[in-house]
């Protein structure tokens, strides 16, 4: 049980597809017209300010380089963009699906994201968090697993994560993007039947509606046979969080519903800290860059034992990430962190589903 309205992923390139565009400035409009006539491009002149191109699917991408390279970079950002489906009728619909003109292109050059998700080349993968008294252990208890989203291309080779969530952003595709990943993780954990809990990441900036979007993904988590005490939703890009009262209320829907919460990437900067106290997670963790090298730098040492110690206080729960030697893991031992992750435990995986 999905949300419709959240799984939609807008239609904008079509076999005959008319553009409707909206410019800034009447020079931005007159750039426009004498663009579409040396192209040879069926244009109609609405306004002042917007006209209309059609074009076949064959000639999109020499449409939109051509924009691209005609307007300057404030110019693109302030001209707006949508389509339809050859009909000269711009509806009410269409109106809603207004773009500025970057991001319009990179909605073009991203069309293969949209391709791997509705033809389900993704997965998760899982990397082992382990509880830390385990540490020194052939084969250390294992806490919990976070969900890693995994999206493959046509020739089925995995894309980096990192790039392909980047490209998203700027197309306007993060939000859907995300209800992807989360979608997996849950499909997958429960197929794999994991004894352990799982960490879902999202991205608080593709939360619209947290008691509206975010209903589906706790009513599908149930109807995967999973608990909510099984789940914890992590937030990523914690470092970039720019609106706290709407992060506020997207984790309080979550923990009204009976799952955990957690931050990642506490600690990289001011924020990371300020966080963990406005918001009071169940679990933290520290940003990589502080544990990378630990056992041999006494000031990360001071900041990370202050970083625990102020969690404790708070009954927080520690998780230290991206710990690659048994060194940096005797050293967060010592400073008490909670539990540990990284590849010294074990790389991310894919589960194969168990029957």
């Amino acid at each position: 049980m999905w949300c419709a309205d959240c799984e939609a992923i807008n239609r904008y390139f079509f076999e005959e597809t008319r553009f409707f565009l909206f410019s800034p400035t009447t020079e931005t409009q007159s750039k426009l017209e004498k663009l579409f006539s040396s192209l040879d491009f069926e244009q109609e002149i609405l306004d002042t300010h917007c006209l209309t191109v059609v074009c076949h699917s064959s000639r999109i991408e020499m449409l939109l380089l051509g924009i691209y390279g005609e307007l300057q970079g404030p110019e693109k950002a302030n001209t707006k963009i949508t389509s339809t489906s050859g009909t000269r009728q711009l509806n009410l619909e269409a109106v809603g699906r207004l773009l500025s003109a970057d991001t319009f292109i990179n909605r073009y050059k991203s069309l293969w994201i949209v391709d791997a998700v509705e033809q389900h080349r993704y997965e998760s993968w899982f990397q082992p968090i382990i509880y830390s008294a385990d540490a020194t252990k052939a084969a250390p208890r294992i806490f919990a697993h976070e969900a890693l989203f995994r999206l493959r291309d046509q020739d089925d080779t995995i894309i980096p994560p990192g790039y392909v969530f980047s490209v998203a952003d700027k197309s306007d595709l993060l939000f859907s993007l995300d209800l992807t990943a989360r979608r997996s993780a849950i499909e997958h954990a429960a197929s794999a039947r994991l004894k352990s809990k799982v960490f879902v990441n999202f991205n608080p900036s593709s939360i619209y509606d947290p008691s509206y979007c975010l209903r589906s993904t706790a009513a599908a988590i149930s109807q995967a046979g999973l608990e909510a005490s099984d789940v914890v939703f992590e937030v990523t890009e914690t470092h970039k969080v720019n609106n706290l009262a709407h992060l506020k209320g997207v984790l309080n829907f979550y923990r009204n519903a009976g799952f955990k919460v957690a931050l990642d990437d506490v600690g990289a900067g001011w924020s990371g800290l300020n966080l963990l106290h406005d918001l009071m997670p169940d679990f933290a963790k520290i940003d990589m860059a502080l544990i990378r090298d630990i056992d041999s730098q006494p000031s990360k040492q001071k900041i990370v034992k202050h970083l625990i110690a102020s969690a404790k206080e708070n009954g927080i729960q520690i998780i230290a990430e991206g710990i690659e030697t048994a060194a940096e893991a005797e050293c967060l031992v010592a400073l008490q962190a909670d539990y540990l992750q990284g590849f010294l435990f074990g790389r991310p995986a894919f589960k194969a589903p168990t029957k």
